[in-house]
């Protein structure tokens, strides 16, 4: 830690607070939030995390930006559950090239119970590595969340996306509601919550504040919070957007990191078209996570040898946490 005296969590921002942060001039909003990161995180550490699509493609869901909808002629082939000791092997290479929470990801609307077993035989496999779990599977009950967290998972991702306002321009096929209900099954089973959002789908910048309001006002902050900037895909509704301004993506971070000063905050899709320097100002600004690997679900991640490269340039190191 870098102050003895980190500043308190809350939980009662307004959405008027969190838009005058994210209106603050960009220098100034920069330094608070390097400020509240050096005050809980040290800030040369990054978190690794390592995701793999355990079930790609055919989706129920019509998400706007999602390449693995099957409302939407993307080119991409539905596939089965992935079986469990291919998932274990991909976890052990995971693990031996630096990843220190793996991340697993199944292409549905919501679990079905006759998947639970093998499920939570994945994460036993992968927990038993010493990494951390994470797992995204759609909208949970609370007894598949109860099992799950038997299974010794530790985090759930689930996104909110975007503002509650500007939900329903993206996704129609569950509300905003929906997406709560289930951090709030995830958080009474007793697993940690992982919940972000994507940028640039034509949101404005009162959306983006929305949606860290919506999410630094949660009974508990999410332990991970994964930003995203869109990769417009051909074929899905948003493929013409233009990439997210990296300044207004920079802002995000930071306003994040303020605003839940102890989350992990993660630099999720869209790496891959991030510059160096945008990426160092995401760091500076207190992101302290990255996907590391080729691919990241259905899409391009930065090369491991070009990450290893900047994150020597900026001595960065691995999270020792």
């Amino acid at each position: 830690m870098y102050d003895s005296a980190p500043a308190a969590v809350r939980t009662d921002w307004t959405k008027a607070e969190v838009r005058a942060l994210m209106d603050l001039p960009f220098m100034e909003l920069v330094f608070r939030a390097a400020e509240v990161h050096r005050a809980n995180f040290d800030p040369s550490e990054l978190q690794m995390s390592q995701l793999l699509s355990i079930k790609t493609g055919g989706c129920a869901e019509d998400c706007g930006y999602c390449s693995q909808s099957a409302h939407w002629e993307t080119g991409l082939k539905a596939s089965k559950l992935m079986p469990r000791e291919e998932v274990a092997k991909k976890a052990r290479a995971a693990k031996a090239s630096g990843a220190q929470r793996y991340c697993m990801g199944a292409a549905w609307r919501e679990l079905k119970d006759r998947d639970l077993p093998a499920i939570c035989g994945m994460i036993a496999d992968v927990k038993a590595m010493g990494l951390e779990t994470c797992m995204t599977l759609g909208m949970l009950t609370d007894a598949q969340a109860e099992a799950l967290s038997e299974a010794g998972l530790d985090y759930y991702n689930h996104n909110i996306d975007t503002s509650p306002a500007f939900y329903g321009e993206v996704v129609t096929t569950r509300t905003f509601e929906d997406r709560l209900a289930t951090l709030g099954r995830v958080r009474s089973a007793g697993i940690q919550v992982c919940s972000g959002g994507i940028l640039g789908m034509g949101e404005g910048r009162e959306d983006r504040a929305g949606m860290i309001h919506a999410l630094c006002t949660l009974e508990e902050h999410p332990g991970s919070v994964p930003i995203n900037a869109l990769i417009p895909v051909e074929g899905t509704p948003l493929e013409g957007r233009r990439r997210i301004d990296p300044f207004e993506f920079v802002r995000t971070v930071a306003t994040a990191r303020i605003t839940m000063p102890r989350s992990v905050v993660r630099l999720s899709a869209g790496r891959d078209e991030m510059t160096d320097e945008c990426q160092a100002l995401c760091f500076l600004a207190g992101a302290n996570s990255v996907f590391v690997g080729e691919v990241l679900l259905t899409k391009d991640n930065p090369e491991p040898s070009a990450d290893a490269r900047l994150f020597e340039r900026l001595d960065l190191r691995p999270s020792s946490r």
